[in-house]
């Protein structure tokens, strides 16, 4: 039986006896031949379903179709879980850069499977595409940023083992000349901290050199910022933002592996290439003429030379009252030669419109984009194929989309957003945060997924920022029926809870749940899991080994789909607005935003 005969037949089979043989068990009338021939059993289903409604409506003589009860035991597919995920992170997508031929193939194969899942368009001009403008930006060879003492050259950067350097403004030539350097601790301005490492000090035109993380991090006491659980104070993206605030025209971070919570490796890998950003106004005149990373040897050898001890000064910059510390004679000489040019990278969306309250919205989150190709990469995988970050969670929500459909409508609407540019610093999240496709007052809250590792089934769950939002409660619910618990996020000073997608539409209000595979494997117990978990960490992620295997155990990735399936199911079939709870630092603008609640 070929595919096309498969179809006709039971859609023939729906039109001729729909009382006789019921819509929602149709799918046993598909064929084991048939099923050779289907990408998925589900999506040959659907066609088939509206083959065979069209024929019946038809037969009736037209008239408006009754709303589908659908499948209410529709559940997740390992196989197209599976499929998506190793067709997202193939060679053929080319590591799935915004802007770049394989990132647009890869968007529009998004585009083409919310499609097939039945969801209605919901990007520009009746697409599945919201444009995103950006800014691609390549520093040239010829660029150079040297640190200097008198007549002595102590570095000269190389953009891969002592410092790695860019700008974010967007002339083909920027230059920073005899700036002197002063170290700032944690380059940190935070009034409700009571902290302020720039107080007293003007850095205009200076280099400052700075530590990350956060002081709480570094002495672990609960009463300083938020003691190991990093703040957003501790982002590289709020250091160099702030550095800029106060005029500075440099901005160096010193690198430790165990603070950033990643290895020099993955900022030499990140940080070079072609870099995004969103489109400025101002052609990003506002931020610091350099901006980059410095290796902690590197920095250390140039702190000796200003005769400061390092280690000491790190520790000086974890107490109240540190001062900011001028590193003698150093001075930094940079040019940055760049090509400059505008982009347009996707978001993919579609939706599920409610049957009763289709003015309010669900949203599920996932980043499509992952790190290209580079040719400078040691050995032949020149690829960062972004399996687990984050084939896994596109995957995860188109596989959701697909199951509600074949569930069938819930009562609010249900949107589904694949965004661009996470890699590049969340910025098509940002991009739909200032220009949402439906508007953030009528989005009831959302679920980010981001990098579900395939370690198997588990007994827990994380919640990255934990006790954040009362959407936590409707996932203990999930849990709480699969005899499952919540663990927080056990590297909180890694700050997991800024370094994703949900933080743009946090900040803007929007309650957002980001959970992820726990590590307390239903058989192998907790030390597999957190090995595994380690092993990810140290040596794939953000790595040309980040592929897909056939091997993995995709269990737990389903297991995973499924608990956030049905947790925004069933909050798209009640009439709860949750809410931040009360204390967490996005409630105000919530509470602003809907009065009402």
């Amino acid at each position: 039986m070929t595919l096309r005969d498969a179809i006709l037949t039971l859609a023939s089979t729906v039109a001729i006896a729909p009382l006789q043989y019921p819509i929602m068990n149709v799918t046993k009338y598909i064929t084991h031949d048939a099923e050779k021939f289907m990408p998925s059993i589900k999506q040959t289903t659907r066609l088939a379903l509206m083959l065979g409604s069209t024929a019946l409506l038809a037969a009736c003589g037209g008239g408006t179709p009754a709303t589908p009860t659908g499948n209410p035991d529709a559940s997740v597919s390992t196989a197209d879980l599976s499929r998506r995920i190793e067709q997202l992170a193939s060679d053929e997508f080319e590591g799935r850069a915004p802007s770049t031929p394989g990132g647009q193939a890869a968007s529009q194969y998004i585009a083409d499977e919310m499609k097939k899942a039945g969801l209605e368009p919901m990007g520009d001009n009746g697409t599945y595409f919201q444009t995103v403008e950006l800014t691609a930006m390549t520093v040239a060879p010829s660029s150079s940023m040297s640190i200097i003492s008198g007549d002595e050259t102590l570095v000269e950067a190389d953009q891969k083992t002592n410092a790695v350097f860019w700008t974010k403004r967007l002339d083909e030539s920027v230059s920073v000349a005899d700036s002197e350097l002063v170290f700032v601790g944690y380059g940190v301005n935070a009034p409700e901290y009571d902290w302020n490492d720039y107080a007293g000090l003007d850095v205009t035109g200076k280099t400052v050199v700075m530590l990350v993380n956060d002081p709480g991090f570094a002495t672990k006491d609960e009463n300083l910022f938020k003691g190991n659980a990093m703040t957003y104070y501790g982002r590289w993206t709020y250091k160099y933002e702030e550095a800029a605030r106060q005029g500075a025209a440099a901005v160096l971070v010193i690198h430790e592996t165990e603070p950033a919570s990643y290895g020099w490796d993955v900022v030499s890998g990140s940080w070079t290439g072609e870099q995004y950003d969103l489109v400025r106004t101002d052609g990003g005149a506002s931020r610091a003429a350099l901006e980059g990373w410095l290796h902690y040897d590197t920095a250390e050898s140039l702190f000796e030379t200003a005769g400061l001890d390092l280690r000491a000064q790190m520790s000086a910059a974890a107490q109240k009252g540190f001062k900011p510390v001028s590193m003698g004679d150093l001075k930094l000489d940079a040019t940055i030669n760049q090509t400059v040019k505008t982009t347009q990278s996707p978001n993919v969306a579609g939706a599920i419109k409610g049957t009763t309250r289709p003015e309010e919205y669900v949203l599920y989150m996932a980043h499509w984009d992952h790190l290209g190709m580079s040719e400078d990469l040691e050995g032949d995988d020149k690829i960062f194929n972004g399996a687990v970050d984050n084939a896994t969670g596109t995957a995860a929500i188109i596989e959701v989309a697909e199951t509600m459909v074949e569930r069938g409508a819930p009562e609010r609407s249900v949107i589904f957003v694949a965004v661009t540019a996470e890699e590049s610093g969340l910025l098509g999240s940002a991009y739909y945060g200032e220009k949402p496709l439906v508007p953030l007052a009528q989005t009831v809250g959302g679920i980010n997924i981001d990098a579900i590792l395939p370690v198997g089934q588990t007994k827990d769950m994380k919640v990255i920022g934990f006790g954040s939002s009362e959407l936590e409660d409707l996932l203990k619910k999930q849990l709480d029926k699969r005899g499952m618990y919540i663990v927080p996020d056990q590297k909180p000073e890694a700050g997991y809870f800024y370094r994703s997608d949900h933080i743009s539409l946090a900040k803007l209000g929007v309650p957002m749940l980001y959970a992820d595979a726990g590590n307390n494997h239903v058989t192998n117990g907790l030390t597999y899991g957190e090995e595994f978990d380690a092993e990810y960490t140290k040596d794939r992620y953000h790595k040309p080994a980040d592929e897909f295997d056939n091997s993995w155990d995709l269990s737990g990735i389903a297991q995973v789909t499924e608990i956030m399936l049905d947790m925004g199911y069933d909050l798209a079939n009640s009439e709860d607005w949750p809410n931040w709870y009360e204390g967490a630092e996005f409630r105000g603008l919530r509470d602003e935003m809907r009065p009402e609640d």
